[in-house]
């Protein structure tokens, strides 16, 4: 069993991440910044969350691994379209809610998927919305654990990641500023995971994990 442990402040929402942030305009750096930023969900007053640590970059209509891809508009993708800022999350295999922060200016369908985090609140709620006992290492390693842990759910697409911004049951999703300053030598760099459908993108150094000692 690993022992987890709260990371110094858990919630301090004058350190909530600023809109400017997810509005860059390089979603691969912006990817490798948020390693090491808390991410977190309120619902109905309870508080979960944890620290990033492995994220997955697409770069909208020039990505063959990017569900908007040469430009592809449907339902499901048009909040990418939307100013950096929001939830872009999306049921996978009909079963796995994936949570996703849209970035850039409005029309840029740019997007950072969540692959994983540290739980450092909420524990024994995410545990129960697992159906699981006791953490282990793998406990919120994969964006379907992460979203099931924190109540994420595709009906949550669309909402701006801000404290003041709630849907209609009372859930939030923001994130704050990391503690520790992360350097490159903290950080495995590699390609994504999934994708290969994608052929040449898929060999692309998009995904960004976070070395264990960091945290």
């Amino acid at each position: 069993m690993i022992d987890y442990v709260c990371v110094g402040n858990p919630i301090n929402m004058n350190k909530e991440v600023p809109t400017s942030f997810y509005r860059q305009a390089d979603v691969v750096q912006i990817a490798r910044d948020l390693l090491g930023k808390s991410l977190y969900t309120s619902y109905m007053g309870v508080i979960t969350g944890g620290i990033i640590n492995e994220t997955e970059a697409y770069a909208g209509v020039i990505d063959k691994a990017s569900h908007a891809y040469g430009g592809r508009f449907t339902d499901r993708t048009k909040i990418m379209y939307s100013e950096g800022g929001c939830a872009y999350v999306y049921l996978c295999y009909g079963i796995h809610s994936l949570f996703n922060i849209v970035t850039n200016i409005e029309g840029v369908p740019h997007a950072v998927l969540i692959r994983g985090l540290f739980p450092t609140i909420g524990i024994d709620v995410m545990l129960e919305r697992r159906g699981v006992k006791k953490m282990n290492v793998d406990f919120c390693k994969g964006p379907g654990k992460v979203s099931k842990s924190l109540g994420i759910h595709y009906s949550h697409s669309g909402l701006l990641l801000t404290t003041s911004v709630a849907d209609d049951e009372g859930m939030n999703i923001w994130i704050e500023e990391g503690d520790r300053l992360i350097i490159d030598s903290d950080i495995i760099s590699s390609p994504r995971v999934g994708v290969d459908y994608a052929k040449e993108d898929a060999l692309l150094p998009y995904r960004f994990e976070l070395k264990r000692k960091t945290f």
